[in-house]
C-alpha cells in the first residue's frame, strides 16, 4: 500500500527483457541505500519488487502483465520515474490509498498555466470514467492528485509548485501517456451494489453508515 506522496524522481539506467517480462534498473540515491530486496516500490505508480539494491539504486523484475497494462514497458534507459517505498505501519498518510495496481493507462490531452499552478487535462478509457469524481482523489503515474474537473471520459487536476518540481509532471505534455488509478472505494462500492438481491448492502445501507 502506498499514498501518492513521491519520495524520489530516480531515472531508468537499464532495461534487460526476460522471459516475456523486464528487469529494471532504477538509478535513485535517495531510496537506494535502505531499499530491502523484497519490499515494494512503486515505480510511476506500479508496484514492483526490489530483487536488488545498493547506494545507486535498485534493480526490480515486471512481469509481461505488467508490461502489457502499464506504461513500464515503454521506460528505457534515462526516463525518470517517480518512486515511493511502501507504506510502514503508524505512518501519516498524507496521500490517500493507493495499491498500486494500475487500473489503465491515460493521456494527457491538455496542459495550460493558471497563475502559481498548473492545469492538466486527462483522458483515460470510458469504462473507467465512472470511478473519477469531482475533489475526489485520482493517482496519476503513481502521484496522488485531486479531480477538480470531470467530463465524459476526462478529468482535470491542477498541480502546486511543489508537486510540479517534486515529480515527473515537471516535463510532461500533451500526448503523453500516464498510468491511472482509480481510487479503490469507487471500486468497492460498485461491487457490493452489484451482489445478490439476498445481500443486505443496498443504496440505503451505504448511505447510512457514511460511504455514499
Amino acid at each position: 500500500m502506498f499514498t501518492g506522496l513521491i519520495q524520489e524522481v530516480g531515472r531508468i539506467a537499464g532495461v534487460r527483457r526476460s522471459g516475456g517480462g523486464a528487469d529494471l534498473s532504477v538509478e535513485a540515491p535517495g531510496i537506494g541505500p535502505d531499499a530491502q530486496v523484497g519490499e515494494s516500490i512503486a515505480v510511476n505508480g506500479a508496484c514492483l519488487t526490489v530483487e536488488r539494491a545498493d547506494a545507486r539504486g535498485f534493480v526490480c523484475h515486471a512481469g509481461a502483465e505488467t508490461l502489457a497494462r502499464t506504461t513500464v514497458g515503454a521506460l528505457a534507459p534515462g526516463s525518470a520515474v517517480n518512486l515511493e517505498r511502501a507504506l510502514p505501519v503508524g505512518d501519516r498518510l498524507g496521500g490517500h490509498f493507493v495499491q498500486g495496481h494500475v487500473d489503465c493507462v491515460g493521456e494527457i490531452v491538455g496542459r495550460a498555466d493558471e497563475g502559481s499552478t498548473v492545469r492538466f487535462a486527462m483522458e483515460l478509457p470510458a469504462e473507467f470514467a465512472r470511478y473519477v469524481v469531482e475533489k475526489g482523489s485520482i493517482a496519476v503515474d503513481g502521484i496522488s492528485l485531486t479531480v477538480t474537473e470531470v467530463a465524459g471520459a476526462r478529468f482535470s487536476v491542477a498541480i502546486i509548485p511543489h508537486t510540479l518540481a517534486n515529480t515527473t509532471l515537471a516535463a510532461a505534455g500533451r500526448g503523453q501517456r500516464v498510468n491511472i488509478e482509480t481510487d479503490i472505494l469507487a471500486k468497492y462500492v460498485e461491487r457490493l451494489l452489484g451482489r445478490a438481491p439476498e445481500s443486505d448492502i443496498s443504496p440505503g445501507f451505504l448511505a447510512e453508515h457514511g460511504f455514499i
